[in-house]
């Protein structure tokens, strides 16, 4: 049973990466860690996510590199594509690209705010707990 209590332990480190309700504010240097590694993870998604796109376009669409990397910045920001598509595959890439693009939008918008959320919400917590002894 231990090796399965290590296991779940391993686990939950990799993904529980913020503290719990009992354990106290993270100091400001570590807190500002956090952000910086929430940001790089976001980074790391956006960059992958516009290499997809620009292989997309330049494979399904056969357009020069740096009008697929025109193309996939333009879907992953949302504003939609600079010239119209002309091959059936182009068009179902591009559609398949457009609705990940927005799922990733809205992960990258949770993977920048979820610390400073985060923060927020354990301050609040802990001010309602030192209220609550009092």
């Amino acid at each position: 049973m231990s090796g399965f209590s290590s296991i779940c332990a391993c686990v939950e480190g990799l993904f529980l990466v913020f503290e719990r309700r009992s354990s106290p504010l993270l100091p400001q240097p570590q807190f500002v860690h956090r952000l910086a590694r929430s940001g790089l993870f976001a980074a790391v998604i956006i960059v992958v996510s516009l290499l997809v796109g620009m292989a997309g376009y330049h494979w399904f669409e056969h357009r020069p590199w740096i009008d697929a990397f025109a193309d996939a910045a333009m879907i992953l920001s949302g504003m939609g594509p600079l010239r119209p598509l002309e091959t059936y595959g182009g068009k179902i890439f591009a559609g398949l690209y457009a609705l990940y693009s927005g799922l990733a939008l809205i992960g990258v918008a949770g993977v920048i705010f979820a610390p400073a959320l985060h923060r927020f919400l354990h301050r609040f917590h802990l001010d309602e707990e030192s209220r609550k002894r009092e």
